[in-house]
């Protein structure tokens, strides 16, 4: 039987797998760099693991079900020859890692290692007494001690960083499980943010994109009052090529993060700002702390502050008591700001919210055919947002192959939209992944853009 050496895992391969929002993805990054500052190997598939950490998230019911699916069929996945282990080991972690805890082992008899938001740090530990005493071992703290950044990260991409400068979240939606699982808002000094963005800058990255539940709020906890703005300008002013930052929430989106996209050159003309729905009434009952009309204004804003921004938003149908009135509502606001891309989900019931008790009798068919009537519109509106992009240069992050056309590479524009364009003469897939070219816009579709490289000469 495996015995780990010295605390270390030299003889073992990992997969992680990660479901949900950009937050849970730089903590697979963490998960990735302590496992493989440990001496384990990552592979690309469950398949090839001696060791399988599910990264989770419970935003909504079908991650959960998604879940318990992958997890229940590994059952039947023998183990990789030469495994030194008498099984493989299953571990989750993240959002439902943090809801359910201890209780995953009766779902899940099979899984061995289950941890919380906050206690990545844990992980090895738990491991290791899974492994060398053959028990179920759980964690899932309340509070972090440390802010999980100060763990090792393996970046997905040399040249692209997430960079969280707040963990947890003060709204409480009604909606939304977040605040429940990942705790307080909490935000990072400063002086630690801009310490990190230059070390990235010093490594080369490219693009870094600052990360929390609502980044305008930052620094409320530290400081007294937000202090986004100036993070913005002290991380731009790091030198990095490219800035973004997620998520937004509209009650705390001032004018002075707004004035930066009209005097921070690296600061990307893109924002995703979530408006959720276009009632008032159903805002309300969200617990959203803003109106249609402010919405509206802070979209005045943004484009008086950058005409070509592109604006993103998450939509929810089918909350409860959402009327048809409603719905049209946030059918007409979809149609007047026009963005480039919606996110819509069917409301999803999240035991432990205060929307999980309110009564609605909206048949499921009713939210199926508005959910459907939503999606015309989205599609179109991004049809629209990039048929004017046509005829123009753009310049465009590659990030690698197209994965359905060889010979395709990919990329993003600053505006956040995909880029797809034949691999010139004379230049590898290596040569172009992580580079900025300029690309003449030759095709525009609803979720993408194709044109061909600029002169290189």
């Amino acid at each position: 039987m495996f015995k780990p050496t010295n605390g270390g895992y030299m003889d073992l391969t990992f997969h992680v797998q990660t479901f949900g929002c950009q937050m849970n993805k730089h903590d697979s990054e963490r998960v990735t760099g302590m496992l493989e500052g440990l001496g384990a190997l990552a592979v690309d598939t469950i398949e090839e693991a001696d060791v399988v950490v599910f990264m989770t998230c419970c935003v909504r019911e079908a991650a959960d079900v998604r879940l318990m699916g992958q997890v229940s069929s590994m059952k039947n996945i023998p183990l990789r020859p030469g495994s030194p282990l008498g099984k493989r080991m299953v571990a989750i972690g993240g959002c439902i890692g943090q809801r359910d805890g201890e209780k995953l082992f009766d779902e899940l008899p099979h899984v061995d290692v289950v941890f919380g938001t906050n206690n990545l740090a844990s992980l090895p530990s738990l491991l290791e007494k899974a492994i060398t005493d053959h028990v179920q071992s759980a964690e899932t703290l309340e509070e972090s001690l440390a802010f999980p950044t100060d763990l090792p990260t393996t970046r997905e991409h040399s040249w692209a960083a997430w960079l969280p400068i707040t963990i947890g979240c003060n709204n409480f939606c009604t909606y939304c499980i977040v605040p429940y699982v990942r705790g307080r808002e909490k935000s990072r000094p400063i002086e630690d943010v801009v310490a990190e963005a230059s070390r990235y800058v010093a490594d080369g990255v490219k693009e870094i994109t600052l990360l929390g539940q609502n980044v305008n709020s930052y620094g409320r906890d530290l400081y007294g009052k937000p202090r986004f703005a100036d993070v913005l300008q002290a991380v731009a002013d790091t030198g990095v090529e490219r800035l973004r930052f997620a998520t937004s929430h509209p009650k705390d989106l001032t004018d002075e993060v707004i004035s930066k996209f009209a005097t921070v050159e690296n600061l990307m003309p893109a924002l995703h700002l979530p408006a959720q729905s276009g009632s008032n009434a159903i805002l309300k009952a969200m617990h959203r702390v803003y109106t249609v009309e402010h919405y509206l204004e802070l979209i005045a804003k943004l484009r008086d502050a950058c005409p070509g921004i592109a604006l993103s938003t998450d939509i929810i149908v089918g909350f409860p008591g959402e009327t048809e009135e409603d719905f049209m509502d946030t059918y007409r606001l979809i149609e007047q700001v026009g963005y480039s891309q919606v996110f819509t989900f069917i409301y999803s019931k999240r035991e432990g919210t205060p929307a999980a008790t309110y009564e609605d009798n909206t048949p499921r068919e009713v939210i199926q055919d508005r959910f459907d009537r939503l999606r015309t519109v989205v599609e179109q509106g991004a049809y629209d947002f990039n048929q004017a992009q046509a005829g123009r240069v753009v310049s465009v992050l590659f990030e690698g192959t197209s994965k359905k056309e060889p010979g395709i590479v990919t990329g993003r524009s600053p505006e956040n939209t995909t880029v797809h364009a034949p691999l010139p003469d004379g230049l590898s897939v290596q040569d172009v992944s992580g580079s900025v070219f300029d690309v003449k816009i030759e095709q525009a579709r609803t979720w993408y853009l194709r044109g061909e490289f600029c002169s290189l000469g």
